[in-house]
């Protein structure tokens, strides 16, 4: 019998290995209870997928529900900015302490980890991907309902981490109105499918800006072309936000919980709570 190579494709024994693929799933934290994951994904960075994050992050509290945030985005964390907390988390016997906003939501980000979160993070894909699984399974989540995993971009290790640790119950795909959004969404919808992950729809930000004096939409970057991909993959349109000088200035102050204009992702909330029973 020859030395196993670890290469099934190239092999015809009908051993255990093949029999029983080896699981990445880490563990949650014993301590913590984590009813529904949904994860924020993009084909790319830059499409506003922190935005979106903190948005249905902020209506799911709203509505009663336990939430959380994890920030995966561990190169470009800005959850914590966006929430206002800039205290550092807390260790204890059973793992670590996230840090809570004003309404209720639990963060774990590395900027609260960090001594100063102007800090870059210079470490190596492996480091970060196993960043990520600590923020699972070491951090003392509680009792939540619902927790929403700010993802990073793309679909290279740190992305593929996050898919194969941490049992997603779904994702919402963040696009932009540029010609390139059928590259991005095609990424995306691809990635999800061969992780066999369901895609509750897509959000698409920066669509448009509205004239403060008349009131008529702005396309800045153009006709929107959100309709026909989402067509082109069967997913559903959950929402367009406008570009609101408003909301970012509430994310810019830490106080997007308290923002107005985030009605316009009302319909995303619906489904991802609307998917969570029908699961």
């Amino acid at each position: 019998m020859s030395e196993c190579t670890h290469d099934c494709s190239s092999c015809s024994s009908d051993c255990a290995e093949r029999q029983q693929p080896k699981s990445f799933a880490e563990p949650l934290n014993p301590k913590s209870s984590v009813k529904k994951v949904i994860g924020i994904v993009s084909g790319k960075g830059g499409v506003g997928k922190s935005l979106v994050t903190g948005m249905l992050a902020s209506l799911t509290a709203e509505k009663g529900f336990k939430t959380a945030v994890m920030d995966a985005d561990i190169t470009g964390p800005s959850i914590p900015k966006m929430f206002g907390t800039d205290g550092r988390a807390e260790g204890s016997p059973d793992g670590i302490i996230p840090a809570e906003t004003s309404s209720g939501i639990k963060i774990m980000s590395v900027n609260l980890l960090l001594e100063n979160p102007t800090d870059p993070v210079i470490w190596r894909g492996p480091v970060i991907a196993g960043v990520v699984k600590q923020f699972w399974s070491e951090v003392v989540w509680g009792d939540i309902d619902y927790m929403f995993v700010d993802m990073p971009p793309g679909t290279g290790d740190v992305p593929l981490t996050v898919f194969q640790s941490i049992p997603l119950d779904g994702i919402i795909i963040v696009a932009s109105p540029q010609e390139l959004v059928a590259m991005i969404v095609d990424k995306a919808v691809s990635m999800a499918n061969m992780m066999n992950i369901p895609i509750i729809g897509a959000v698409e930000n920066m669509s448009y800006a509205v004239c403060p004096d008349c009131g008529r939409k702005i396309y800045i970057y153009g006709e929107s072309h959100i309709d026909e991909v989402c067509g082109k993959h069967n997913i559903r349109l959950l929402g367009q936000i406008p570009v609101d000088p408003a909301l970012a200035a509430a994310c810019d102050r830490g106080e997007i919980e308290k923002a107005a204009g985030m009605s316009c992702l009302g319909e995303a909330v619906d489904a991802v709570i609307g998917a969570s029973e029908n699961g």
